[in-house]
This record gives C-alpha cells, sequence and structure tokens, in this order.
C-alpha cells in the first residue's frame, strides 16, 4: 500500500498524503513514500509542476507520536534517515510545487506546507507550530523557513505562544497566496500549476535557488551568481524561445527544455 496517492491532470502531477484518519500524520511510511512519489514525477518529462495536498480533513497534523518509537534511539540519524529525503526533495524539486493546504497544518505538518513554492490555502485552513506546547522546539525546518516567509518576530511569536494561524490571516501576513472556498481548493491549486507548467521551468526552478543562495551571499557575491546562472539559462530552448516570441509579437512556447 501507497501512503501517497499519485494523480496526473495533464501537465500537473498532484501528490495527496492519505491517512485521513489521523488527519495524515507523519511517519517513516508516508514521509518515504512522498519522497518516492516527488522523484517518480520528476522524472516523467510529461510533468512540469506538482500539486501537494492532504486526504480528508487536514493537511498534516505533524508527527504521529505513536509511529516516533520507529524512528530509533538515535533521534537525529531516524529523522535524517526517515524524514529529510522528502523535506529535501520537496524544496529542491526540478519542477514548482504548489501546496493546497486543507485543514490544519500542525508542528512538522506546518513545516511540510512551507517546503513547496507557493501555499494555497482553503478557507478552513489553519497553522499552528504547537512545539512547545508540549515542551519541544520546532524542528523539520521551522526554524529556517518560517521567519523567511513572514519575518522573525511573528515566526518568534507564533513558536512561543502557540495560536493558531488562521487562513486569512496567513494570507495578510504572506504566508500563502490565496485562500478559497474548500470546495474549490483543488481546482485552483491545480489551475496555478497549470500556469506554472506553461512557463518556463528550468528558470523558475533556478530563480528558486537563487533566492535561496541569497540568504547567506552578500550583494556583489550575488550579483555576480546571478549572471552565472544567466548565462547557463539563456542557452536553454525555452530562453531562445521567448526571446523569439518576444520579437515576433507573440506569446511563447515553453517546454521545460
Amino acid at each position: 500500500m501507497t501512503a501517497v496517492k499519485r494523480e496526473r491532470d495533464g501537465k500537473v502531477g498532484i501528490l495527496t498524503l492519505d491517512d485521513p484518519a489521523s488527519l495524515n500524520a507523519m511517519t517513516p511510511e508516508l514521509l518515504g513514500d512522498l519522497a518516492a512519489a516527488v522523484g517518480e514525477m520528476t522524472s516523467d518529462t510529461g510533468i512540469r509542476a506538482l500539486v501537494l495536498t492532504g486526504e480528508g480533513r487536514g493537511f498534516c497534523s505533524g508527527q504521529n507520536l505513536k509511529a516516533f518509537q520507529s524512528l530509533g534511539n538515535d533521534i537525529v540519524a531516524g529523522v535524517m534517515t526517515h524524514y529529510w529525503p522528502a523535506m529535501r526533495a520537496l524544496r529542491e524539486c526540478s519542477l514548482p510545487v504548489v501546496v493546497a493546504v486543507n485543514g490544519v497544518a500542525a508542528g512538522g505538518g506546518f513545516s511540510l506546507a512551507m517546503s513547496g513554492d507557493i501555499i494555497l490555502a482553503a478557507r478552513s485552513a489553519s497553522f499552528i507550530q504547537v512545539f512547545s506546547r508540549i515542551g519541544l522546539v520546532p524542528d523539520l525546518g521551522s526554524t529556517w523557513l518560517l521567519p523567511r516567509l513572514i519575518g522573525r518576530q511573528r515566526a518568534l511569536d507564533l513558536m512561543l505562544l502557540n495560536e493558531p494561524l488562521s487562513a486569512e490571516r496567513a494570507k495578510e501576513w504572506g504566508l500563502v497566496r490565496e485562500v478559497v472556498d474548500d470546495a474549490r481548493l483543488l481546482e485552483e491549486a491545480k489551475a496555478l500549476a497549470r500556469r506554472l507548467a506553461d512557463g518556463p521551468t528550468r528558470a523558475l526552478v533556478a530563480t528558486r535557488q537563487l533566492l535561496e543562495e541569497s540568504e547567506h551571499a552578500s550583494y556583489a557575491d550575488q550579483f555576480r551568481r546571478e549572471i552565472e546562472v544567466q548565462s547557463v539559462i539563456r542557452e536553454s530552448a525555452d530562453a531562445q524561445e521567448g526571446r523569439k516570441a518576444f520579437v515576433e509579437k507573440r506569446k511563447a512556447q515553453f517546454t521545460g527544455r
């Protein structure tokens, strides 16, 4: 049995966390299957963007405490072995990733939601850090991801006080792009993914990487790095098509190459 459903809608691959009884709580099996599913989708040249969502009433309720024992006595090794590959697969995905958050994204589920490129939220969605409520610190990348998305002070507030962040407030703070009716969430996410899939996906993914590199670079170093990447991307088929379409005053037809 798979823990993550795989579907395809044209150029868009759809990955659905599939343990609704636990609100898609994290287990080594679920995260392992998610990493495998991302790999399968990205190896399909016909798929050019991904949607990640959850089955049922919630996106992901965080760590399944009953499954925690399966990580072994060395928690660091267990998490890096079983959880890091999925988070890394999303952060370094060779395709744009839209995350459709339905219901709660709690603890590690909040981290998972932030691992994609753009978040859409259902009106019923909420985000909560939850870690300090049980005497723990945020993990699975939260302390790196969240302050970069909403700023240090807001991130610290959420982490220390554990107050749920509504979908509407998450939009105000810049965490999510749009809030949509629950019944429309998946369709809106697929529409956004199709828009990305029709774009120059090599350039889009390179843009994501440049933004991440910029967090640790000086202005001068990043200025040079942009041109280094540009010198490679400009030789791509999509860049050549983009320039040609501009001259010919027509819409570019990108292929991801």
